[in-house]
């Protein structure tokens, strides 16, 4: 027996040895063995394979083992990628939720293809090319595939409106729809404006220049820019916003890398905010384009930043496009603040789970609680460019003014309603339900904001429906807790669906305590 089963695993070797030599050809070089290595398995591997997906998991394979952010996508997933940084995608043009397993229209676009065909907020969408897309358990993306589509095709929607008894029914001509990456804008104090980017795109700067016109038409002297958890986007959506309050030549960021020389952007002594104060707002998932914005406004003291230690992400992408549309994006450079800062964060080459869990570790040291907890070595050490002051490097930026994280703002209570979208439903319900009379109770969102308050049922009803689900508060107390920040957020989401994004912020920004700092130190 024992012969048998030697001799079975020497005639294995035979022919895999045979193999071996068969395939055994080309240059000795790294980029030969990796040919080979792909050649052999795809003529020789005991199971069928798909060879794109054996080129695609190499691809990732090497990625994986070199910094963070090099990646590789899909032809599928780098379109859903760049789509919102270029400023529009082709669709009907309606903003909505999901809502009992209905789709329902929060606001159509305005002048969008479906508020063009008399489509309305409260509208609830029910067929798509007569195939039924309510109270079917559809899928949020393929509800997307369906309502999406290349400029100039048609969809017929089928429409339930509150108060008609028949259904409705609509031939929609998809078009191009904006995205805004401008979340908010507007004063927040006589001589105050407010701006909140939420991501750097394609047309983040015209946006920004309309709504700094818009403010300055109101008396805006002094800026807050706010940059809360902006993950970034495109560099010269950065840079030309940068160079609107900085003089001539100053530096806003440059970049170097191995194969990369340096390479400097310039502010060009144009802008239009030259004067007048300057607050710029961050936090720990502020990063990367919106890094390089408050980098360079501290370090060439043209304002002060308030809040907390920016996310830390500084490394340079080069986008490289496939034939097939998939799209690899390697990291070729550093991002540098004007004072010489690294803005990327520390990181082990293919240690990817140890970088993911960075801001935890933030969390359990206790940074984003105390500014005293976090220490930089006497080498980490920068000066402004005007005064002087020091600045630190070593990742992130630091704020000039430290605010701390409030963990008693959402309790653990608040979490959970949120997380099983109780919060959320009960806005929908409530805003399905009186939008025709609030829209006539209030003149406009000034009335609404010093007036309205959540009915208590609203409320009462919310903590009953968790409760059948077993999700109660762990005592009165936590209850109690909860519910002026529950209030205060319902109110925001119906301004947001009365209105739009910016009345939203205008509710939630008087409980923000990043902000409030920053109209204290600006005023």
């Amino acid at each position: 027996m024992k012969r048998i089963i030697l001799s079975a695993f020497a005639l294995a070797c035979t022919v895999v040895a045979g193999a071996q030599m068969r395939f055994n050809f080309g240059e000795n070089t790294p980029s030969g063995k990796l040919r080979m290595a792909q050649m052999a398995i795809s003529n020789l591997y005991v199971d069928s394979i798909s060879e794109d997906k054996l080129v695609e998991d190499a691809i990732r394979g090497m990625l994986e083992k070199l910094d963070p952010h090099s990646s590789y996508s899909t032809a599928k997933e780098a379109k859903a990628l760049i789509e919102p940084l270029n400023g529009s995608f082709e669709g009907i043009g309606v903003q909505f939720n999901m809502s009992q397993d209905t789709l329902l229209i929060i606001q159509p676009v305005v002048n969008g293809p479906s508020e063009k065909m008399g489509i309305l907020a409260g509208d609830r969408i029910v067929t798509v090319n007569d195939t039924a897309i309510a109270g079917v358990k559809m899928s949020r993306e393929d509800i997307m595939k369906r309502l999406r589509g290349p400029k100039g095709t048609k969809v017929k929607l089928g429409i339930v409106r509150r108060g008609i008894k028949d259904m409705l029914y609509f031939t929609v001509k998809r078009d191009k729809i904006p995205v805004k990456t401008i979340d908010a804008a507007y004063m927040i104090r006589p001589g105050v404006g407010y701006v909140r980017i939420g991501s750097f795109g394609a047309t983040t700067y015209d946006e920004f220049m309309d709504a700094v016109a818009r403010l300055k038409a109101d008396g805006m002297r002094d800026i807050i820019l706010d940059l809360q958890d902006n993950g970034g986007g495109y560099l010269q959506a950065a840079a030309r916003i940068a160079n609107e309050f900085l003089h001539r030549d100053d530096l806003i960021v440059y970049t170097q890398g191995r194969a990369a020389g340096r390479q400097e952007y310039r502010a060009q002594g144009n802008g239009r905010l030259l004067e007048g104060k300057v607050m710029v707002l961050v936090n720990e998932f502020s990063a990367s384009a919106s890094e390089i914005v408050t980098g360079a406004i501290q370090d060439q003291d043209r304002g002060q930043v308030v809040g907390r230690r920016t996310f830390g992400k500084g490394l340079v992408q080069r986008p490289i496009e496939f034939k097939d549309g998939s799209l690899m994006r390697l990291t070729v450079a550093h991002y540098y603040t004007p004072s010489g800062r690294c803005i990327q964060k520390p990181y082990t080459k293919g240690e990817m789970e140890d970088y993911a869990r960075e801001l935890d570790q933030r969390y359990r040291h206790g940074e984003l609680y105390s500014a005293d907890s976090i220490h930089f070595a006497d080498s980490l050490k920068y000066y402004t460019l005007r005064t002087h002051r020091t600045v630190y490097g070593g990742g992130g930026i630091m704020p000039d003014y430290f605010v701390p994280l409030d963990t008693t703002k959402y309790t653990a209570y608040h979490r959970q309603l949120a997380a099983h979208s109780f919060v959320i439903n009960a806005n929908l319900t409530y805003i399905d339900q009186h939008r025709r009379t609030l829209k006539k109770q209030y003149a406009d969102f000034a009335d609404f904001n010093a007036r309205f308050e959540i009915p208590q049922a609203v409320i009462d009803k919310m903590v009953d429906e968790a409760r059948e689900q077993k999700i109660v508060p762990k005592d009165e107390a936590e209850l109690q807790q909860t519910l002026p920040q529950l209030r205060l957020q319902l109110k925001a989401l119906i301004a947001r669906d009365l209105w739009d994004m910016s009345e939203y912020f205008q509710v939630m920004n008087t409980q923000n305590a990043i902000v409030q700092r920053a109209v204290q130190l600006i005023q």
